[in-house]
């Protein structure tokens, strides 16, 4: 095999294509040129969709006026995520947090505290305790169609 780096080998094809040269890569070019072939490399593209995966959530508490209590000690990205996009997918559904230190870090680094997140996300948050103002909240009308 040629070192192509070294000797300079006509490789333009395959240095100009959008991914990593492997050496196998390489390999493979140098055999279809010896079998005459002259191959597009990296020049096309397909597209493709990365199919939808279903979760499930299982908040800490319900109250009885229907409103969902999560808490937390550490929020993690996923966490974040997962709330966010049942938030959008479910705008009936009143999800809360008891944060046991609002001020945390949503990570090492951050200037974002777990209650500035919520308040940005639109979550209601306390501090280590269910407020009592949450369980003597009337029930929320829903509708389903």
């Amino acid at each position: 095999m040629k070192n192509w780096k070294a000797k300079g080998g006509n490789y333009a094809h395959i240095k100009g294509g959008s991914g990593k040269r492997s050496t196998f890569e390489i390999e493979v070019d140098e055999n279809l040129q010896l079998l005459g072939v002259e191959a597009d490399y990296e020049k096309n593209t397909i597209e493709y969709v990365v199919p939808e995966s279903k979760h499930k959530y299982t908040p800490d508490f319900k109250l009885p006026n229907g409103i969902y209590i999560e808490s937390k000690g550490w929020l993690t990205s996923d966490d974040r995520k997962k709330h966010i996009y049942i938030k959008k997918q479910h705008p009936e559904i009143d999800i809360r947090f008891v944060f046991q230190s609002p001020g945390g870090k949503i990570y090492k680094g951050s200037k974002t505290t777990y209650s500035q997140w919520a308040d940005k996300n639109g979550f209601k948050w306390a501090k280590k305790y269910v407020p009592k103002e949450w369980i003597e909240e009337a029930p929320r009308q829903t509708f389903f169609g």
